[in-house]
C-alpha cells in the first residue's frame, strides 16, 4: 500500500533552518510529481510546493518563494523540502503527497519560535 512517512521537523529560531524529508513506497515514485502541504493550527491546509516526477521542474507558493527548496532523489524515493529564513508564521504540520494517489500520513510538525 501506499506510504508517505514525513520527518525532520523540529522547533527553530526565527531565521533558522530545517531540512525535511519524505520517504515514499507503494507506488512508483520516479513517475509522479509531489508536493508539500503544510496546516497550521486552526487554518486551512496550505501548498507550498511541488515538483515534477523528474526535478527539472518546481513552483512555489509566494508565502515561501526565495526561503524554501523542494528537491527529490528518485534512487531514494524521497522528497525533500530545505527551509530557509524560517519564520514563526511557517509553523505547521508539514505533508507531502503524490497528487491523484490517496494517502494519509502523519506530517511532520515544525514551529518556529523565539
Amino acid at each position: 500500500q501506499v506510504q508517505l512517512v514525513e520527518s525532520g521537523g523540529g522547533l527553530v529560531q526565527p531565521g533558522e533552518s530545517l531540512r525535511l524529508s519524505c520517504a515514499a513506497s507503494g507506488f512508483t515514485f520516479s513517475s509522479r510529481s509531489m508536493n508539500w502541504y503544510r496546516q497550521a493550527p486552526g487554518k486551512e491546509r496550505e501548498w507550498v510546493a511541488a515538483i515534477t516526477s523528474s526535478g527539472s521542474t518546481t513552483n512555489y507558493a509566494d508565502s515561501v518563494k526565495g526561503r524554501f527548496t523542494i528537491s527529490r532523489v528518485n534512487a531514494k524515493n524521497t522528497v525533500y523540502l530545505q527551509m530557509n529564513s524560517l519564520k514563526p508564521e511557517d509553523t505547521a504540520v508539514y505533508y507531502c503527497n503524490a497528487p491523484g494517489i490517496p494517502s494519509t500520513s502523519q506530517g511532520t510538525q515544525v514551529t518556529v519560535s523565539s
